[in-house]
Parts: C-alpha cells; structure tokens; sequence
C-alpha cells in the first residue's frame, strides 16, 4: 500500500513543470541524511567551580559517529536529571567537526540550579549512594550543508 502510495506521488511529482528538479532534491536531501544515530557513550566530570549564576559542572562528553559520513556539530540542547529531579539545563552552541566512523569528545559546561530542590539533591550525592544521571535531548547537526536535529538520551548510575 505504501508503495502504491509513493508511486502515485512520485506521478504527481512528474506531471508538474518543477517536478523532475523538486524529484532530484528530495533524492539528494534523503541521501545526505545518515543512517545511524550519534551515540553518546560516556560522561566524565573534571571539576565543579563555583560562579556568581551558581556552580558550573565542566564534563568531557564522548560520543561515537557510526556513520561514514563526516558532519559539524553546532549546537548542544540537553535537560539534566539526577534521581528524577530536573537539575540543569545545557544549551551549547559549538562548532566541531565530527569525522566518519570515529569516537570524539566536547567538552560540556551544565550550569546547575540551585532551584527545585537542586541543593538537597547536591547534598545527598556526597553521601555515598548510587544516583541515576540523564541526560536527554538533541543536537543539532550539519550533513553535507543540510541541518539534522539528533536526539540524544543517556542514563548512568554513579556512586559518589
């Protein structure tokens, strides 16, 4: 049925003057599209400083491009969650080159709120206890010239 679908779409596409130029660049839009996720692998905190806007959390952020396709990364968009509880929000603007079929690594700065329970939360992390991490969104990216947006969602439990 989807291919009749298509089918019929694509003679619509023909009967038009445009039609074989609009044709060619769905083509072209489709193949610069990559065919796997970027996969964020791992989350290592280097250090907390202290700011007037309150502590900044400075992570290097590894991720794995599957794709042999090479692209820019342009922009971070995450929501940080420890035990459930909305902590940070990262909203990153960059621009690194991410090579085909290679791990890489950008360094992340997560503002943390000290808003919303944040500080009980900051508290009971010295304790001992194992805590859920998330970090879940996307990012956006740029194939070939044409902008993706990637979502990104990792969870990790730590002990501290």
């Amino acid at each position: 049925m989807l291919v009749r679908n298509i089918m019929d779409w694509v003679m619509l596409v023909k009967n038009t003057n445009n039609g074989t130029v609009i044709l060619l660049l769905l083509l072209v839009v489709q193949a610069c599209v990559p065919k796997e996720q970027v996969i964020l692998r791992s989350i290592n905190i280097r250090e907390v400083k202290t700011g007037s806007d309150g502590p900044l959390l400075i992570a290097d952020v590894v991720f794995y491009n599957p794709n042999s396709t090479r692209m820019r990364l342009k922009r971070i968009d995450l929501d940080v969650t420890v035990d459930g509880n909305k902590s940070a929000r990262v909203d990153q603007h960059l621009s690194a080159l991410i090579k085909g079929k290679s791990e890489f690594t950008i360094p992340l700065e997560v503002q943390l709120n000290l808003k919303d329970g944040l500080l009980d939360t900051i508290l009971s992390l010295f304790g001992g206890k194992e805590h859920n991490i998330r970090f879940e969104g996307s990012m956006k990216v740029t194939v070939r010239g044409f902008p993706l947006k990637v979502p990104v969602s990792y969870e990790e439990a730590l002990k501290f």
